[in-house]
């Protein structure tokens, strides 16, 4: 039997999984999470073989919580199921070590596909993101901007994007909000931007936050 931990700030989202997944014998959800830092406590509490973890959440953010499982927990497989179009954040988690990429519009056979292809130890992506990723290695697309910061400097961009201070951001991620200030100047000069004003259009534009 696959023990799954679902992590979604949404009760339907996670409701609707739950659904999905009881419909095949070997794989039950054992455990559900509605903020990273809940997440992260029945993570350290319990034996799961399988995460599906969202990156839009609060108190911190997907992206986070994906790298401090991977830190504690390098073998935990992580699925990544995310409303976020896959040339927005597939490269991203999957360099931050998620065994998987999917979105929420993929039919329902494709999330037990991906599941069980991470829990044996396998990775996932949709045949459309395997298509997109074998095309890209033959050219030279311009690519977006943001795609040149840092994974940190991507984390401030998109904390900032949804409204945090830097005081808060600070907290969240542990570090001085002189940091954090240090890391929006650099994603500023990176990206060609002047201001927070730009900065949140700019994600906005691009589907990096709701």
């Amino acid at each position: 039997m696959t023990r799954i931990l679902v992590v979604d700030d949404h009760a339907i989202v996670r409701q609707g999984l739950k659904q999905i997944l009881a419909e095949t014998p070997d794989l039950v959800v054992t455990g559900e999470a509605s903020s990273g830092e809940e997440a992260l406590q029945k993570i350290r509490t319990a034996q799961w073989d399988v995460v599906v973890l969202d990156i839009s959440l609060p108190d911190p953010n997907g992206l986070i919580v994906l790298q401090q499982i991977k830190s504690e927990y390098p073998h935990l497989p992580v699925l990544v199921l995310t409303m976020h179009a896959e040339d927005q954040y597939a490269v991203r988690v999957l360099k931050a070590g998620a065994a998987g990429f999917l979105t929420k519009e993929s039919a329902p056979d494709q999330l037990v596909t991906a599941i069980k292809r991470v829990a044996s130890g396998g990775r996932y992506i949709s045949p459309s993101l395997a298509e997109k990723l074998v095309s890209d290695l033959g050219s030279d697309p311009r690519k977006p901007r943001h795609e040149v910061l840092s994974d940190r400097e991507f984390q401030v961009l998109c904390m900032i994007a949804s409204g945090k201070t830097l005081t808060k951001i600070a907290e969240e991620l542990g570090v001085s909000v002189k940091t954090v200030s240090t890391h929006r100047t650099r994603l500023l000069k990176k990206m060609r931007l002047t201001n927070n004003a730009e900065l949140v259009h700019y994600a906005i534009r691009n589907g990096l936050v709701r």
